[in-house]
């Protein structure tokens, strides 16, 4: 793991990124730049003039367009190596209409580049290795890009977070200013930090030795004026999509990919009030089960059933299907009809009947079943429901059926 993750967060990446109006080509791409070293990060001193910019990007208020962007991305799997073409199209119109906005004039000179920043999205160059294309796609780690620019020595630093028990690798170029939007870099140390560890571990990589290897430079063409998203590219042909402060959506989806902490933001997010009414009309899709609150331990009718797994269709005139796929090959099917309990977000959902599928043979299945649904929460990418206690995170596929 610890060689993947540094061959990553060097090599071709983050900083790498390709000229400013250049189209997103492909759907997933490395990560920093190109090289590592030994010793730690060095302990920064921020004016408070950024330390005053980084309260403020913690409010995270987006404009419509900034908006329209987080809103594509939502379903997006490993920073962009899992994307349906017609998603991967709407990151693409998305991240050029901002750039036709321009954000803040001159971003490397605004103290809203400072700071850490988490990658949510990039594009993968033809330069990629298999290495990298691997590893920036695992979502259990998390990348960030650390910018400091105002300091006694200028930075640029890629931080790899394996995990909050076992440590980061941290990569580190000098940075300098070259204008308004680009900054040129030199990789020349990197340590993995490990938890249970009381010393860092150098990665021994001959900076020295890598020449113009090691050199790359990055070009800010969006950065919003709230401080909060940050678009670039780089001199190896990437695109890179940053924020600040995340979308609690995206922080749901990464909670599930790393199996932690799914509860606490499940609470928080409806406790905020920010999704709609659930009615038959924003229940209306195709819906993909991530995550269930518990494994279900019945036979595979009543999975089917409840829709524990897989694929559920909501129509507007209050049919449902559950579609489960336990084998290749095999389909089992749940049809019935849910309806609108009082004024609340509570549904009644009653499956009446069933079937399965194996090759081009379907027999009937008993998948008779009464349940209770409360919406926990709902927007037109997130579905959060409890259903007879169990807690359900479906993603919508298709919007209305």
């Amino acid at each position: 793991m610890a060689a993947t993750a540094a061959a990553a967060a060097t090599a071709g990446g983050f900083l790498n990124l390709a000229p400013s109006r250049v189209p997103i080509t492909s759907p997933y791409c490395p990560l920093f730049g190109t090289s590592y070293g030994w010793s730690s990060r060095r302990q920064l001193r921020l004016c408070p003039l950024l330390a005053a910019s980084s309260v403020a990007a913690g409010e995270a208020s987006y404009t419509e367009p900034e908006e329209a962007l987080l809103e594509a991305l939502v379903g997006v799997q490993g920073r962009g190596r899992a994307v349906a073409p017609r998603q991967l199209q709407e990151v693409e119109s998305a991240v050029q209409n901002l750039e036709a906005l321009e954000g803040v004039p001159d971003p490397t000179n605004s103290s809203l580049i400072e700071g850490s920043w988490k990658l949510i999205f990039t594009t993968r160059p033809g330069t990629a290795s298999p290495i990298q294309r691997t590893f920036v796609g695992v979502d259990s780690f998390s990348v960030f890009q650390e910018v400091y620019l105002r300091t006694d020595d200028p930075r640029v630093v890629n931080v790899v977070k394996f995990s909050e028990t076992v440590g980061e690798l941290a990569v580190q170029a000098e940075a300098t200013i070259k204008d308004g939007k680009r900054i040129l870099f030199c990789f020349d140390r990197a340590a993995f930090t490990f938890k249970f560890l009381p010393f860092k571990v150098p990665y021994p990589v001959p900076f020295r030795l890598l020449g113009d290897e090691a050199k790359g430079w990055l070009d800010t063409t969006y950065l919003s004026r709230s401080g909060n998203i940050r678009i670039s590219r780089g001199n190896k042909g990437t695109t890179f999509v940053l924020q600040k402060s995340a979308d609690p959506r995206q922080m749901l989806l990464s909670a599930i990919s790393a199996g932690t902490g799914v509860k606490e933001v499940i609470e928080d997010l409806a406790s905020s009030r920010t999704g709609v009414e659930a009615d038959l009309n924003t229940l209306a899709g195709e819906w993909q089960l991530l995550w269930a609150s518990e494994t279900e331990d019945g036979s595979w009718s009543s999975v089917t059933s409840a829709g524990f797994k897989d694929f559920q269709t909501i129509k507007e005139d209050g049919q449902v299907k559950n579609l489960v796929n336990p084998f290749p090959g095999v389909s089992l099917s749940a049809r019935g009809n849910i309806c609108k309990s009082g004024n609340s977000n509570t549904f009644r959902v009653s499956m009446n009947e069933g079937a399965a599928q194996v090759g081009g043979v379907q027999f009937p299945m008993d998948t008779r079943g009464e349940f209770v649904m409360e919406i926990l929460y709902i927007d037109n990418k997130i579905r959060i429901s409890r259903l007879n206690q169990h807690e359900l995170v479906h993603l919508r596929i298709v919007s209305r059926t």
